[in-house]
């Protein structure tokens, strides 16, 4: 399952990202909300924590943006407000929840968990271009009958390649659904990982799949 966590404050966004990750959950972390709604523009989330008092954007805002665009992700506010205006006025923006600061992380594990059985959802197992394969349950990609073997990196970038077969992902979205926000030094990373994962899943083959189109990013398909 992938969250979205948009909270503005450092502390609380990476002691909470990191029991997240240790509970088996995929989280991208951002700390305001023009980057959150970057994020939504790029990416499917299974859920998404919104801070209210969050730079640039504030929650309420990225929420609202969220549901006049038709997204239905279940959206969790948190926020150190707790009168019953603010959270009436959350609920009526579209808010599946709403969790008053400073909270308990294990009531708020126990509120996602319970959010996430109300709004699953069936995905599709297994993404296949050509002879590639990639199935999201095990992981596994193969070729013609080959396993591949594939970063974490390598791995999330090929996944939404995948997702989007035939369309021209830019790399703004790839750098956003392989790289966290919090790290600034990634001038070349989509072209250094691309490289490598067109090494394992072209190179070997004569048919490539992976294309780029110069000025806009990469597609993957089958000419």
């Amino acid at each position: 399952m992938r969250i979205l966590y948009a909270e503005d404050n450092l502390q609380i966004r990476t002691i909470t990202t990191e029991r997240l990750i240790k509970d088996g959950f995929s989280v991208d972390s951002t700390k305001d909300g023009e980057q959150a709604m970057d994020y939504l523009n790029s990416t499917h989330y299974d859920l998404v924590i919104l801070d209210i008092m969050m730079p640039k954007m504030n929650g309420l805002e990225v929420l609202s943006w969220l549901r006049k665009a038709e997204k239905d992700t279940p959206v969790i506010m948190l926020t150190a407000k707790d009168s019953i205006q603010d959270k009436i006025y959350g609920l009526d923006l579209g808010a599946d929840d709403y969790v008053i600061k400073p909270f308990s992380y294990d009531e708020l594990l126990a509120r996602i968990k319970a959010i996430l059985r109300r709004s699953f959802k069936p995905i599709q197992n297994s993404l296949q271009v050509g002879d590639l394969s990639l199935n999201r349950t095990t992981n596994e990609v193969m070729r013609q009958g080959q396993s591949i073997h594939l970063s974490k990196k390598e791995y999330s970038m090929l996944e939404y390649l995948m997702m989007h077969a035939g369309e021209v992902v830019s790399r703004e979205s790839l750098e956003r659904i392989s790289t966290n926000f919090d790290y600034e030094g990634y001038s070349n990373v989509i072209d250094v990982y691309m490289r490598f994962l067109r090494r394992k899943i072209d190179d070997p083959f004569q048919t490539k799949l992976i294309h780029t189109v110069r000025g806009f990013g990469y597609v993957i398909k089958v000419e």
